[in-house]
């Protein structure tokens, strides 16, 4: 059974072949034209590379002895195939299916003393402290992460600016660690922050407590402070010094620089496409051993001034390719750093394993994987359901603190429908995509490009940054160059930052 990856291809370079006969030999499978070779993938994520010349004959149902090799020892033969195996994996990829909410964000504030071009967190200003989480709301909101099938938690703090509120943060803290005496998860905590608004004395706690921190750098500082205005300074200088306070506390504690530091993330406006090498020298020039190169999101502010920050994905995938290019010759050159969306889809591709983010599972992580508790008590299937409802759309909440109950959230007719919109197999765009088995959809960004949380993947810009960024790394694997494969592959590598974890005691 093949199932066209590309109807281009099938066009272009099939059009002169007589009706297809499927090998009978062959599990159902997938595919798409790369780098001057098919790539085959099957349903259960196995992938292997044939020539044009090959496809052509596997087309027309034949298989030379040689090839049935080849696609024996990568799982493609039906009467060879590794069912044992193929149910492990299977059952790995899809662990977070018996798992609750992992990722409870919760909404300190929306003040903030930064403003962003491309904001999409619905900031207010410094003054509008009735924008400020109550004592109240979130204790109740702990009350309900707690209350998540998961055995591991992860409380995030974001904003606006949540250092603007940091009484809370700290309350939510303590509030957390001591009730969690009674459920025994394990715990983390992380903060999403512009570090504008750090002291000594909020580092100290925070560190004290174990948190995670991640703040945004948009590249060298000249672009960074034109995209992230502080108007009491300089917002990369703030940043800038921080990170290295922070990474220098870590090491004091003892802790393996390469995987303790801050994480930073880039929003890769249309200011930023010609900058590559510069940013990632940024980041690497600071210690961040990790840069996540995200596109310009959808939501929120962002919306209002796409004229100014957006472009055509195609010039996304350029800038892309050239980064990960340079960051791929830098660790070459010794200098270990990563790219997260790489991580994340090589992840699946190498190693049959899915490292669990959100935004790019199967079914997404609505609801059932992430919930975001705002300011205010209501709770949304995530954060961009809650940028939406600051845009006066209430298509993605949930209910409030006050009344809500965890089964019913997690039952939520909003939830089953997000998870049914986010099945891959059942997106007629998604289910013969031959990237179908390591990607993932948002039912949120499809509603916000298409009024539909169905969508039309094809159209979805996120759809064509996801094809992007695969079609570059599956062009890296069919080179097949030694050194590349091997930095991919720790790319791969999971250690655990057990340093963060509360475990079920107070610290």
């Amino acid at each position: 059974m093949l199932k066209s990856g590309s109807e281009d291809f099938m066009n272009v370079r099939l059009n002169d072949l007589t009706k297809p006969k499927s090998p009978g030999k062959l599990v159902p499978l997938r595919f798409r034209p790369v780098a001057g070779k098919v790539l085959l993938t099957s349903y259960f994520g196995d992938w292997t590379f044939v020539s044009e010349e090959e496809f052509r004959g596997l087309y027309q149902g034949e298989l030379s002895p040689e090839l049935e090799a080849r696609l024996t020892a990568r799982n493609f033969i039906r009467d060879q195939v590794d069912v044992a195996k193929i149910r492990d994996r299977v059952l790995t990829r899809r662990r977070f299916l018996n798992y609750g909410p992992i990722l409870h964000m919760m909404v300190v504030t929306l003040r903030c003393n930064e403003t962003c071009v491309y904001c999409h967190a619905s900031r207010a200003n410094m003054d509008q402290v009735e924008t400020d989480m109550s004592r109240e709301t979130a204790e109740r909101s702990v009350d309900l992460s707690l209350q998540s099938t998961a055995p591991r938690i992860t409380i995030e703090f974001q904003g606006g600016e949540p250092l603007a509120n940091f009484p809370i943060v700290k309350h939510i803290i303590e509030y957390a660690i001591e009730k969690n005496r009674a459920y025994g998860k394990e715990l983390e905590f992380t903060m999403v922050s512009n570090l504008a608004l750090m002291t000594d004395e909020k580092l100290d706690y925070l560190i004290k407590h174990k948190v995670q921190i991640c703040t945004s750098i948009d590249g060298p500082e000249k672009l960074h402070n034109k995209q992230r205005v502080l108007p009491s300074g300089n917002a990369y200088q703030q940043a800038s010094t921080w990170i290295r306070r922070i990474n220098e506390r870590y090491i004091e504690l003892g802790l393996d620089p390469v995987l303790y530091h801050v994480e930073a993330l880039l929003t890769t406006t249309r200011a930023a496409l010609d900058m590559p090498k510069q940013i990632v020298d940024t980041y690497v020039e600071l210690g961040c051993r990790s840069i996540f190169l995200r596109p310009v999101d959808p939501f929120g502010f962002a919306e209002k001034t796409h004229k100014v920050i957006e472009y055509e994905r195609r010039r996304y995938e350029e800038f892309y390719r050239a980064a990960v290019d340079y960051i791929i010759e830098l660790n070459k050159g010794g200098t270990q750093v990563l790219e997260r969306f790489a991580s994340i889809f090589l992840t699946k591709i190498l190693t049959g394993d899915d490292p669990n983010f959100l935004d790019i599972r199967n079914p997404s992580g609505a609801g059932v994987g992430g919930i975001a508790y705002n300011y205010d008590g209501n709770i949304f299937i995530s954060d961009e359901g809650r940028m939406l409802h600051e845009m006066g759309d209430d298509t993605f909440l949930l209910g409030h603190v006050d009344t809500a109950k965890y089964r019913e959230l997690m039952t939520h007719e909003t939830v089953r429908a997000a998870l049914v919109a986010s099945n891959l197999d059942a997106q007629t765009d998604c289910v013969n995509c031959t990237y179908n088995p390591y990607c993932g959809i948002k039912p949120e960004n499809n509603y916000t490009s298409h009024g539909s949380i169905q969508g039309r993947t094809r159209e979805n810009a996120i759809c064509q940054v996801h094809k992007g960024i695969q079609d570059y790394l599956f062009s890296k694997l069919a080179e097949d160059d030694p050194t590349t494969i091997e930095i991919f592959r720790r790319w791969t590598t999971v250690r655990e930052r057990s340093h963060f974890l509360q475990t079920g005691t107070a610290s």
